[in-house]
């Protein structure tokens, strides 16, 4: 079952062909795609999407990016949108000090304002998290003490201690079309480490896409060069890529009714 666990298809990217994008990953094969939620004003768009489309669920959040315009943002509004029909998940959120486009102090907040929204909703969380490990690793420990929650390391290029402790926390991993890069053996290395049953896979368009369309925005319709080379890097066929990476999603978003 391919299915698409990160999608940005409410960026305006999109905003000239959105439903013959949607049309293209149908035809492609693409039975779910998860609609990702980076900021709280375009969440009602986000929303109506999945509310248009029976394939298609969603989340609520805030991007590290867009931290600093949420800097007073609490766990209980997410969890009062969260309630919404086809919410599924709580993100993307983290940190990410490679653009630092919020300050830094605020995205750890923010970030931990999501994570208190998980644990009370029960839903996963999406982190992103980008040249921020260490502190990243310290907020996880800190709040998987206080009570536990699930969560996915989402498209995840960071270090291998990072993952190491994510995964003994219990997170769930998702690869992108950076897997497929010529120059991203780094990224392989850290694929192969991680736990069978808790791997899928995203193509979080319209970015990175993967090779052969690298370069060009990316699409839904894409997702199966993602899991394709996953199975290349994992030693799977195509068939134990299909079921492990759909087994995987389904156990993360566990509120998505399986077919």
């Amino acid at each position: 079952m391919l299915i698409d666990s990160h999608v940005n298809l409410h960026a305006p990217q999109f905003d000239e062909d959105r439903d013959e994008v949607i049309a293209r990953a149908r035809e492609a094969g693409v039975e779910m795609m998860v609609e990702i939620s980076d900021k709280l004003s375009t969440f009602e768009a986000t929303h109506a999407l999945a509310m248009a489309h029976s394939d298609i669920w969603c989340t609520v959040g805030v991007h590290p990016h867009e931290a600093k315009d949420y800097a007073d943002l609490k766990a209980d509004t997410l969890i009062e949108l969260a309630q919404r029909d086809r919410v599924v998940g709580i993100g993307e959120c983290g940190l990410d000090f490679h653009y630092d486009l919020s300050p830094r102090d605020i995205q750890a907040n923010v970030f931990r304002q999501h994570i208190i929204a998980a644990r009370e909703t029960g839903l996963p969380l999406i982190v992103h998290t980008r040249e921020a490990d260490d502190v990243c690793a310290v907020i996880l420990k800190e709040e998987m003490a206080v009570g536990p929650f699930k969560f996915l390391m989402h498209c995840y290029t960071s270090g291998q201690g990072l993952a190491d402790l994510a995964s003994e926390l219990g997170a769930w991993f998702s690869v992108s079309g950076i897997a497929t890069f010529k120059a991203a053996e780094d990224v392989r290395d850290v694929i192969r480490t991680m736990p069978n049953e808790r791997i899928i896979v995203e193509t979080d368009c319209p970015y990175l896409a993967p090779i052969p369309y690298r370069g060009r925005r990316n699409e839904p319709a894409y997702i199966s060069h993602v899991l394709s080379k996953l199975a290349e890097v994992r030693g799977w066929s195509p068939e134990e890529a299909d079921r492990l990476t759909t087994d995987a999603f389904f156990g993360l978003f566990h509120s998505i009714p399986r077919p």
